[in-house]
C-alpha cells in the first residue's frame, strides 16, 4: 500500500510539474534562438512571424492617444494573374501561377502611424520598411509577368468606426505600385529611360508604329494596388495581431512598353500595436 502510495505521489507530481512547464512556455516571449547556418538556405527568413495560440483577445484604443502599428511582415502565398478570355462572351478570370522568386517575397518592418478619422474609423499610414518586393509569377501555360510586389504609402481604413482592433477588424485601402525597373534599368537593346539609347540600331526612333514608340520611349510608370487586410488574432497582453490578406495591383510594364495586367496576391500578415 505505501509503495501504491508513493507511486501515485511521484505520478502527481510530475503531472504538476508538467502542467507548470507548459504554462510558463505560453507566458514566456517566443525567442528564435537560430544561427546562420540554421537560417540560410532554408526559406525561414522569408516567414513572417506567427501567433501560436488561438487567441480573440482585443487591443482597446482611445481617441486622442497617439498609436502605431510596428514590425509589419506581409508574406505572400498565392498568387493569381488575370487573363483575357478567348471569347468576347466569356469573362476575364483570375489565373493561379507559382512564384519564382525564392525566399525573398516577403515584405518586413513595416510601421507607420494608426489615425482616428472623423467619424471613428481607423486609418493605418505606411511610412517607412522594407515595403516593396521584386517578384515574377509563371503561368501554367508558360507565360511569365514580373511586378513589383508593394505596400508603399498604404492607406487602409477600418470599414466601420471602432475603439479597439479586434478579430473581426477589417483595414482595407490603396497603395503605390512604383515601376517594376528603375531609371538607370537598360533592355537588352540598350534602351533605358536616363541612360542607353532612345532608338535600337536599325529600327527608326519615332515612326507611325505606336508599339514601337513605346519601345523606343522609356517611361517611369506608376501603379496603384488595393489591398485588405483581415486580423484574425489579437494577443492583447503583447499588441501582436495576424490575420490574412489580399490585394490587386498591375504587373510590370516594361517601362511604358506594355500594358498592365492586374495580379492578384494572397497570404499572411504580421504586425505589433503600440502607443507612439
Amino acid at each position: 500500500m505505501r509503495f501504491r502510495a508513493f507511486i501515485g505521489a511521484v505520478c502527481a507530481l510530475c503531472l504538476f510539474a508538467v502542467t507548470l512547464l507548459s504554462d510558463a512556455a505560453q507566458a514566456a516571449p517566443r525567442v528564435f534562438d537560430y544561427t546562420y547556418d540554421d537560417i540560410v538556405n532554408t526559406g525561414l527568413a522569408n516567414k513572417c512571424p506567427t501567433i501560436e495560440q488561438t487567441v480573440r483577445g482585443s487591443i482597446p484604443l482611445e481617441n486622442g492617444t497617439s498609436y502605431e502599428l510596428t514590425s509589419l511582415c506581409v508574406e505572400p502565398l498565392e498568387y493569381f494573374v488575370k487573363q483575357e478570355p478567348a471569347s468576347k462572351r466569356a469573362k476575364a478570370k483570375f489565373v493561379e501561377g507559382k512564384s519564382l522568386t525564392r525566399y525573398t517575397s516577403s515584405l518586413d518592418q513595416v510601421q507607420g502611424p494608426l489615425e482616428f478619422n472623423s467619424d471613428g474609423t481607423l486609418t493605418f499610414v505606411e511610412k517607412e520598411g522594407m515595403d516593396f518586393q521584386p517578384n515574377t509569377v509563371l503561368l501554367p501555360a508558360g507565360e511569365e509577368y514580373p511586378f513589383l510586389f508593394s505596400i508603399k504609402g498604404l492607406k487602409a481604413t477600418t470599414g466601420e468606426a471602432t475603439s479597439a482592433i479586434t478579430t473581426s477588424t477589417d483595414f482595407e485601402g490603396d497603395y503605390r505600385v512604383p515601376s517594376y525597373r528603375t531609371s538607370n534599368f537598360l533592355d537588352p537593346k540598350g534602351r533605358g529611360l536616363t541612360t542607353g539609347y532612345e532608338s535600337a540600331v536599325a529600327i527608326p526612333s519615332m515612326g507611325d508604329d505606336e508599339s514601337i514608340r513605346k519601345e523606343n520611349v522609356k517611361r517611369y510608370v506608376n501603379g496603384t494596388g488595393h489591398m485588405s487586410m483581415l486580423v484574425s488574432k489579437v494577443d492583447s497582453g503583447t499588441g501582436e495581431i495576424s490575420g490574412i490578406f489580399e490585394c490587386v495591383q498591375p504587373s510590370d510594364t516594361d517601362m511604358g512598353g506594355k500594358a498592365a495586367v492586374d495580379v492578384k496576391i494572397r497570404g499572411v500578415f504580421y504586425g505589433v500595436v503600440e502607443e507612439a
